[in-house]
């Protein structure tokens, strides 16, 4: 049955485009005029035909699929893969108007196999991908045909996850975790989907069984999870298909693939759980700088000796947050450091069955001065200024080396109590006279520089980096000055003098937030993120409890209230670990009450906002879910169709080919038309109270 359903929707589909197909030129030439070819190729053939059982499982079958015409293959690598795992993949070749898929692997007897296309097949012309595309057969006497779907979400961001990888485990087939979870390590799903762009998946041909189901995105293209590489996503039980209600599915015109109600929701996340600590890397950079890369963050170093440098003359300073990357300073004169420094670390590294046991390795740093390509030119320049004032019998001085000492510090800008404001060396300092620094400010009242107070407080994570605290009057201007000699670092440079002109900024030409939090949990805490569009937090406040808050000097432009459920009160959003089957902290997006998560700020405006946390971090059910990608779907509809309106009115040609066609565009997540509500399970509820753990 769901199998002529399929068929009713793939030629609802084809039938969409009918009369544009009657017209298409099948030549493999590029047309000289008529409209632009947007038209997928059609398939018009297959053999053995799509769902044929009783496939022989001793011999490599091999696959023709016919379309109308000329096609090329992308991409296949990437796009390509197969339903269940296949220890070695098809190989795909064009044949006339069609291709050959070539089984290389050893079939599994009744199983059935989809081939997973992608948007892998393309017009040979205007390169028009077929979205989608599925070859599906047996090896049994029937093809499985059950269907679920979901949604892939990364769970800090709220957003989607696309091209991730969905694996089903027969539940039976898999031992049951109780106190940690190894599936994904140990076993090869029987099922596997893949979600589109927009994060949804629809998982076809599966059984009417138990399934334990994971997520993961899948960044190195392998089809294999890399804890610490890939996000992770799992779900906290089993789901059979056959006790699923039912869902919509229809065929979103405007990015050319099926999209569906999602009945699943995984809330991804990255796992660093499993990296293994090693010694993964050492070079020397410059004569006074080496890094030392680890296989894992926070790597227990018991020692590091060297055999031609004084221990208290080594700087150990961690370049990432999870000191994975460890630069070594080395605080001699430049005469004093030889070419290759050898020495041993000891640290606590992953033996062979993954225990943390104390190790000494070998270290050995070398260096060699090699001249690039600006120094060989201005060294080439000075040798010909030099020769031309030999033969004119002038005398010739060299100029003065250019000062290599580096500081990256601001020189100009709008600066207030909420815009940090920071210096950072590239080499640590071994002489920093604070007391040489002066700072002087004017404004309307003030036209006599006057001497201003101000505070250099070093960054607890980089031993480099400083923060200037100034306290800030709108409009007044300030001068900062540095003078000549006051920076020293380890390589023995020190600084020229400067200055730099910064200005206090108007409050008028922000945005003030207010937002009030509303909780019956007294206890509970929320990390309250104002993010731009893109989601990059622009403002924030930890250890929120209920009460009024309030945000100041928010930049204009479209934003967002990003709400983390501090479950612990460590004041940070903390991951989730998939062997201890401990989800990540829920994060939501605050909407107000049209649905709208964009909050467009103005300049000297004042915004208040009322969150109730019990209504925000209300548990996740099927409907909550699509209500959310309802309202964010019409929030994308809308603003496509003011870039639509905007390029109309400018008289853009391409604004007006790419209006939307064919089912009145996505239309919401229930937005299907005829086509909706053709796939499900045999009704039954959904975890008891239909709620998506």
């Amino acid at each position: 049955m769901l199998k002529q359903i399929f068929t009713t929707l793939m030629m609802a589909i084809v039938l969409l485009f009918g009369a544009a197909l009657l017209t298409k030129c099948a030549s493999t030439m590029t047309p000289t005029g008529g409209p632009k070819d947007t038209i997928p190729p059609v398939i018009v053939l297959m053999q053995p035909d799509n769902f044929t059982t009783n496939i022989d499982t001793l011999r490599y079958p091999k696959i023709y699929i016919e379309f109308d015409e000329y096609v090329q293959i992308k991409d296949l690598q990437k796009e390509l893969f197969t339903s269940p795992a296949m220890k070695k993949k098809p190989t795909v070749t064009r044949r006339g108007h069609g291709i050959v898929v070539t089984m290389k692997d050893t079939l599994r007897p009744n199983t059935t196999y989809a081939i997973n296309f992608g948007s892998s097949i393309q017009d040979n012309n205007e390169s028009n991908p077929l979205h989608s595309m599925r070859y599906v057969f047996s090896t049994g006497d029937e093809v499985d045909s059950m269907y679920m779907s979901g949604y892939t979400a990364d769970s800090y961001k709220a957003d989607s996850v696309s091209k991730s990888f969905i694996y089903f485990f027969i539940a039976d087939s898999v031992e049951q975790p109780r106190d940690w979870d190894s599936t994904m390590f140990k076993y090869q799903p029987q099922v596997i989907a893949r979600a589109e762009k927009n994060g949804i998946f629809i998982a076809q041909n599966l059984k009417p069984v138990d399934y334990r189901i994971y997520a993961f995105e899948d960044k190195n293209d392998n089809m294999q999870y890399e804890p610490s590489v890939d996000q992770i996503g799992f779900l906290d039980t089993t789901y059979n298909p056959s006790q699923m209600p039912g869902f919509t599915i229809w065929f979103d015109s405007l990015r050319h693939y099926p999209s569906a109600e999602p009945q699943l929701y995984f809330r991804m996340f990255m796992d660093r759980r499993f990296a293994r600590q090693t010694l993964a890397g050492q070079e020397r950079l410059n004569r006074h700088k080496a890094l030392i890369y680890f296989g894992a963050p926070n790597p227990e170093v018991t020692s590091i000796e060297f055999d031609s440098i004084p221990r208290d003359r080594v700087i150990y300073d961690p370049q990432t947050v999870g000191k994975d990357t460890v630069a070594l300073w080395f605080d001699l004169e430049p005469e004093e450091l030889p070419d290759t420094i050898k020495g041993t670390i000891t640290y606590f590294k992953h033996d062979s069955i993954n225990n943390l046991v104390e190790s000494t390795d070998k270290l050995r740093l070398a260096w060699v001065k090699t001249e690039t390509k600006e120094e060989r030119q201005e060294r080439e320049r000075l040798e010909k200024e030099r020769e031309r004032a030999e033969k004119a019998g002038e005398e010739w001085v060299e100029p003065e080396p250019e000062n290599t000492f580096k500081i990256t510090i601001p020189t100009s800008g709008e600066y207030h109590k909420d815009k940090p404001l920071e210096m950072e060396f590239d080499y640590p300092l071994t002489r920093f006279d604070t007391t040489a620094m002066t700072l002087t400010m004017t404004s309307d009242q003030i036209t006599e520089p006057q001497s201003v107070d101000f505070s250099i407080i070093p960054d607890t994570l980089n031993s480099r980096k400083f923060r200037v605290e100034v306290p800030w009057q709108a409009n007044a201007k300030y001068e900062f000055m540095m003078p000549a000699g006051m920076f020293e670092n380890v390589a023995r440079e020190s600084n020229d003098t400067i200055k730099c002109s910064w200005t206090g900024a108007n409050p008028t030409k922000f945005a003030r937030v207010n937002v009030t939090v509303r909780s019956t949990n007294s206890r509970a805490r929320y990390i309250l993120q104002l993010t731009n569009a893109q989601g990059k937090t622009q403002k924030e406040v930890r250890f929120v409890t209920p009460g009024t808050y309030n945000m100041e000097f928010v930049s204009p432009g479209d934003m967002m209230l990003r709400v983390v459920e501090d479950l612990n009160g460590n004041g940070k959003w903390d991951t989730g670990d998939m062997v201890l089957m401990r989800q990540p902290e829920r994060t939501e997006i605050y909407k107000n009450d049209d649905g709208q998560e964009i909050i467009a700020m103005k300049e000297n405006w004042e915004y208040d906002i009322d969150v109730d946390m019990d209504k925000l971090f209300a548990p996740i059910t099927m409907e909550s879910v699509i209500k959310m990608l309802n309202d964010r779907e019409d929030e994308r509809l809308k603003k496509l169709a003011e870039e639509e309106a905007k390029k109309q009115k400018e008289g853009s040609k391409q604004g007006n080919q790419n209006s939307g066609m064919g089912f009145g565009g996505l239309g919401g997540m229930g937005g299907g038309g005829g086509l909706g509500g053709m796939m499900g399970g045999s009704g039954g509820g959904m975890s008891g109270n239909n709620t998506l753990r």
